[in-house]
């Protein structure tokens, strides 16, 4: 499966909200790629989180960077295999093509069994808690919860579009034996999946929902819900950060830093710009 970004389980973290004075005062002394830079690993072609130079997980980049006192380089990369594949190419090591990794990277799991798996690096700094959710055509689908069963019904008539390779992909694949195999649509992102919804040629799509909602921008027509499917194996994840294992100055400056950007309102200002509501763990 492509990436499992999108598939880990909830680890929740505290936020410091003591002041940022000692991190400014250590910056010229963190372990970086070079010095007086905050190098930034972001995902590529992930709207509203990091596509083109915009989105979520860039803002906080530069936010971050800012709060250390240090200039922003922003690292934008392809989804390899899986995340432990992307940890070492962007964090810990480097890519065997010669990408230097980055400082920190964003988007990662807070999960404690991958933490473990990936001993690398160090995970901390939840920022947003992620769940998987259905937009829809209220006119031709209801909300779906309940025992698959019957909430998932309705897709053995009515079509479902999902991102390719996805966690929502092999869920609704598999679901109910495969009956729902030949109405699952498969696109290339939320986006598309979002404007063939609007054309009418699926009723619903399947996707985190911070996605779904940037995609639907202030669309009126369709319906937004969190999915309640009995028996779900993942359904919610929280995203944080990661640096090399020994980086613990850069850690904790970061740390520090993330926690002012959310005590001072500016967290919440940064998804509300990319149509996103922001939700801590």
């Amino acid at each position: 499966m492509k990436n499992d970004r999108r598939s880990f389980l909830i680890a929740a973290g505290a936020l410091c909200a003591s002041p940022l004075l000692p991190a400014y005062a250590k910056a010229a002394d963190l372990e970086l790629q070079q010095q007086g830079t905050l190098r930034i690993a972001v995902y590529a072609d992930f709207a509203p989180y990091s596509a083109r130079g915009k989105g979520v997980d860039i803002a906080l980049g530069q936010a971050l960077a800012e709060k250390l006192g240090l200039r922003a380089e922003i690292v934008e990369f392809p989804a390899g295999e899986n995340m432990s594949d992307d940890l070492r190419n962007m964090v810990w090591k480097g890519h065997y093509l010669g990408t230097r990794p980055g400082d920190v990277m964003l988007h990662v799991p807070v999960d404690a069994y991958f933490a473990q798996q990936n001993d690398k690096v160090a995970i901390f700094g939840p920022y947003q808690l992620e769940t998987m959710a259905i937009a829809r055509n209220p006119e031709r689908v209801q909300q779906v919860s309940g025992m698959p069963s019957e909430a998932l019904e309705v897709f053995t008539r009515e079509k479902i579009g999902v991102e390719l390779d996805t966690h929502s992909d092999d869920y609704l694949m598999h679901a109910l034996n495969g009956r729902l195999r030949e109405n699952v649509v498969h696109f290339h992102s939320i986006a598309e999946a979002v404007k063939a919804m609007t054309r009418g040629e699926v009723s619903a799509v399947m996707g985190p929902r911070s996605e779904l909602e940037a995609a639907m921008k202030d669309d009126k027509q369709f319906r937004l819900d969190t999915v309640k499917i009995t028996g779900m194996r993942v359904n919610s994840w929280t995203l944080g950060l990661a640096v090399k294992s020994g980086s613990k100055e850069l850690k904790a400056a970061l740390s520090e830093g993330l926690a002012e950007i959310q005590r001072s309102g500016e967290l919440d200002r940064i998804f509300t710009t990319y149509g996103v509501s922001h939700h801590m763990p």
